[in-house]
């Protein structure tokens, strides 16, 4: 809190958004900010930005915490703004954690931020297009905030610990010490300044990496159930269709370390295992079943090597989306509207139709459909080629002696 800058020249970070000349800074100098939102992980800046607003603007800054207020107290807000806005006046409500407003409280802000009585800055760890309402989404900016970069963290590092509102030179550290903080902090300088302020509680003077680690210590997971959360078991999704086990197996681990449901991560394989594989190898199906059977009896942490097995099978196993396509297509058909009719032969009595058993091969030349409509269409790859193969020969395609190909 003592670090927040005095000018924009000392904010680090967020260089896409509050670069000279960039948009956002403009507006901020030239006290013309509109209702915004600043969305990303935590300790990159937004409350920070958000306070250093307050002190370069004429509007009066009115800040309130999501997580803790209550309506009443918004519609206060809302009304201190209508009363200033009187007197020519601005007022900026700054909402910290805004995604924990339910749909009315969000409802609530609209016809102010419409009528500008309020200028809205919201801060928020979770991705708009899912925590947000889309009538507030679409009355405000959205910036996205991104981790900070390792140059910033050292930048923000050196700066605490040698300004007079920081540490003032209390410690110094290693340049060992000093990569492994930034590499703790992973982005988030909000952790960074607590581990040196945690330091310069217990330490003076150099510090090396054996006390930094001796503070650190374990580091907790990055892991929610918020965008987070959808990052990685997309990444999971993405690693396992792009053949790669050993990404696959990271974010396996990030997810069940991070206490993800096992269940859940056994159902998306099991839903992979048809989207991305399908016929290509059919077994696909049965292993992904077979996990998700086991994951719902053992449970964790056995089931983490069953997780795992089943993760390094479909990651290694042949890909084709034939099957997810195909019933994509028939259902756009149905969907659209399209009509075919049942040719009479196929509904009861069965009066005109063919019985496949009674015909050589097992199979008779028959429509099924009331007019020509192609929805599968094979990969050729794996055990698909081999159906495909069959099906040709089945249908005359292709001379017997093939079949064994």
């Amino acid at each position: 809190y003592r670090l927040i800058p005095d000018s924009l020249d000392g904010f680090i970070g967020q260089q896409h958004i509050m670069g000279k000349g960039k948009p956002l800074r403009k507006l901020i100098e030239k006290d013309a900010i509109k209702s915004c939102i600043f969305w990303g992980p935590p300790g990159t800046g937004k409350t920070t930005l958000a306070k250093l607003i307050s002190k370069v603007t004429k509007a009066e800054f009115i800040q309130l915490n999501a997580a803790t207020t209550n309506l009443q107290e918004v519609k206060k807000a809302l009304e201190k703004g209508r009363e200033n806005l009187k007197f020519g006046r601005k007022t900026i409500l700054f909402l910290d954690e805004i995604h924990r407003f339910n749909k009315l409280q969000q409802d609530a802000l609209l016809p102010d931020i419409e009528a500008g009585n309020i200028i809205l800055i919201g801060a928020s760890t979770e991705n708009p297009y899912l925590s947000l309402v889309p009538a507030l989404r679409s009355r405000v900016k959205l910036y996205e905030f991104k981790p900070l970069k390792e140059n910033e963290l050292r930048e923000l590092a050196e700066w605490a610990i040698k300004d007079k509102k920081g540490l003032n030179g209390k410690i110094s550290l290693t340049e060992e010490a000093k990569r492994y903080l930034i590499k703790m902090a992973a982005g988030d300088g909000r952790k960074l300044l607590n581990y040196l302020e945690e330091i310069a509680s217990i330490y003076e003077g150099k510090i090396d990496i054996k006390k930094a680690e001796n503070v650190v210590g374990t580091p907790a997971l990055k892991y929610g159930k918020g965008e987070y959360h959808y990052n990685v078991i997309s990444a999971f999704i993405k690693s396992i269709r792009g053949s790669d086990p050993d990404a696959a197996l990271y974010y396996l681990a990030k997810m069940l370390l991070g206490g993800e449901d096992p269940m859940f991560i056994a159902r998306r394989l099991a839903i992979l295992a048809s989207e991305d594989i399908g016929n290509a190898n059919p077994d696909a199906i049965l292993v992904a079943n077979a996990a998700m059977e086991i994951t719902s009896r053992i449970g964790m942490p056995e089931a983490a090597i069953t997780l795992a097995q089943a993760t390094i099978y479909l990651s290694m196993s042949l890909k084709s989306n034939s099957v997810y396509k195909a019933i994509k297509r028939a259902m756009a058909d149905v969907e659209s509207g399209v009509e075919l009719p049942i040719p009479p032969y196929l509904k009861k009595p069965f009066k005109g139709y063919l019985y496949p058993h009674d015909f050589p091969r097992h199979w008779v030349k028959q429509k099924y459909l009331a007019e020509d409509r192609k929805y599968y269409e094979s990969s050729g790859i794996g055990f698909e080629k081999k159906l495909e193969k069959w099906l040709n020969w089945l249908q005359g395609k292709l001379m017997e002696r093939d079949n064994s190909k």
